[in-house]
């Protein structure tokens, strides 16, 4: 893909076309390599993508809100945190604080966080691709990659790197 003068051009569409080989790739990939490689990776996908410009992961996606942020954002929005819970959140099958609707109701039209100072620390790490999460977590980061330009964009450049492109 090196070759390809752009990357994300249609990154969505190629993403979804190459979940088998990422699939393929993180099961056999080295990982100490990997983890290298991680942190350089998410700087330059971040230098190259404004997430201003997508917002999909607070448009389709909530974090968990964990007690620390529903205690530090109840607080920043003047408000008790059980009034908080009932207000944005519900329990997921997975036992996890959610937000009932989406988009993330702290998401402006212009893709703005109105709690960014205060979010979630799931948002503050989100997309995790400087650390062992996409190891750890292989099936959510193969999902994050058919919504997340950034883990499309470090998954398809160790893919490169491995096959010395």
């Amino acid at each position: 893909m090196a070759k390809d003068p752009d990357l994300l051009n249609n990154w969505e569409k190629k993403s979804g076309e190459r979940q088998k080989e990422y699939k393929k790739y993180l099961s056999r990939a080295n990982k100490n390599k990997m983890l290298k490689q991680l942190p350089q990776l998410n700087d330059e996908a971040f230098e190259k993508i404004d997430c201003l410009q997508c917002g999909n992961c607070c448009k389709n996606y909530s974090p968990r809100f964990k007690p620390p942020d529903i205690k530090r954002i109840s607080k920043y929005l003047g408000m008790k945190e059980g009034d908080f819970k009932d207000q944005y959140l519900f329990t997921d099958d997975e036992g996890d604080h959610v937000t009932k609707e989406k988009p993330c109701p702290f998401l402006g039209s212009d893709n703005y966080c109105s709690i960014y100072d205060m979010r979630p620390t799931d948002c503050v790490r989100f997309p995790y691709m400087d650390d062992d999460f996409m190891l750890k977590r292989q099936p959510l980061a193969l999902k994050n990659s058919t919504f997340c330009p950034i883990t499309y964009y470090v998954i398809e450049k160790l893919i490169d790197t491995e096959k010395g492109r």
